[in-house]
């Protein structure tokens, strides 16, 4: 019996982003990767209005059914997904955590409502569990600088930044996929890159 390896996806937040936007993420996702993966993808609570309380619920919810699964976030999901991980560490612990577009909420970043980062964000994460963040250069979202706080705050963290790709990474998910396959098979080349600097530009609506 063939043994598929989850992958956990979590959507980004906005009207229709689960139907009409991050469907596309993952339905590239899954080309990408081919047989012998399983993404799940959820649809999250209100995902018009996103809340913390409600979202790291319905992540956590997940991440209890989710054995030995790489998750991934997308856009304001990121975002609850690594403070709920930050939070309360799974009881399983997932093989990888991977950011795509996700705002920085906390000093330099978005400012914070119910949540901010913790500048510790990395060593508050679970223990040996690689974390790689993907950035485009492009997105008027969550706009690059976001990376470089990444960066500071997780500084385990591999950071990609791709240039010309917007919030969605125009609909191409190749290189995390490619990751993904290397962190399964339990090897992963490539160094960190360095961070730079850019300035912080404003957001838009869609998160």
């Amino acid at each position: 019996m063939t043994k598929f390896r989850p992958v956990l996806f979590i959507q980004g937040g906005g009207a229709g982003a689960h139907d009409q936007w991050d469907d596309k993420l993952v339905d590239g996702l899954r080309r990408e990767l081919g047989d012998g993966y399983e993404v799940r993808y959820p649809r999250m609570p209100d995902e018009a209005d996103p809340s913390y309380a409600r979202w790291s619920a319905a992540i956590r919810r997940e991440l209890a059914t989710l054995e030995d699964g790489v998750v991934v976030g997308h856009s304001v999901g990121g975002t609850i997904l690594i403070n709920a991980l930050a939070e309360r560490p799974p009881e399983r612990k997932p093989r990888a955590i991977v950011l795509i577009a996700a705002p920085f909420v906390g000093a330099g970043g978005w400012p914070g409502t119910e949540f901010e980062l913790p500048p510790d964000l990395g060593a508050r994460l679970p223990g040996e569990v690689p974390v790689h963040i993907f950035h485009g250069l492009e997105d008027q979202t969550a706009p690059p600088p976001h990376a470089d706080l990444y960066a500071r705050a997780i500084p385990q963290a591999q950071v990609h930044r791709l240039p010309g790709r917007d919030h969605q990474l125009g609909n191409d998910l190749s290189e995390v996929a490619g990751v993904i396959r290397h962190l399964v098979s339990g090897a992963v080349p490539g160094h960190r890159a360095v961070p730079r600097a850019f300035p912080l530009a404003g957001g838009c609506a869609r998160r």
